[in-house]
């Protein structure tokens, strides 16, 4: 024997997984199909992209860090266009004639020029010292209040 609220109670219980795998389809779709906001820093985007696929091509982050993550041989790079005597005369002699643990690298120009717009981009994202920030219970990083 059928209680009344109990056939209704199936009909509702199956529909809930395929409003929810709808949702995560469409939900889905839209992450890989939308356009990302661009972000008008007066640099060329491509030109910042190349100059990030300079970086991993000769594998900069196994001996520098961008944001407190990579290697520690180096120098964090986050800010070194801003960092004070850094400047991209600076960062072009030191990949042109090296030092004692960094190799010389042969750059083309318009290679040096995309990983100094990448550098250049970089550089305005904020601050890199993973040290300056916090996080809380729930993971939200925010700037560390020393008091």
């Amino acid at each position: 024997m059928d209680v009344p609220g109990e056939k209704l109670e199936k009909r509702f219980l199956a529909i809930i997984p395929i409003v929810l795998l709808l949702s995560y389809a469409f939900y889905s779709l839209h992450l890989y199909t939308a356009t990302p906001p661009a972000i008008d820093q007066g640099v060329n985007d491509h030109q910042v992209f190349r100059g990030k696929m300079v970086w991993q091509k000769y594998n900069c982050q196994s001996c520098h860090q961008l944001y407190g993550l990579g290697g520690y041989l180096g120098p964090d790079l986050t800010n070194v266009v801003s960092s004070p005597g850094k400047d991209k005369t600076y960062i072009t002699a030191m990949l042109s004639s090296g030092t004692g643990a960094m190799p010389v690298f042969s750059l083309s120009q318009s290679e040096l020029d995309d990983l100094l717009a990448f550098f250049d981009a970089t550089d305005r994202t904020g601050i890199s010292d993973p040290r300056a920030f916090e996080a809380d219970l729930f993971g939200n990083i925010s700037p560390r209040h020393d008091e």
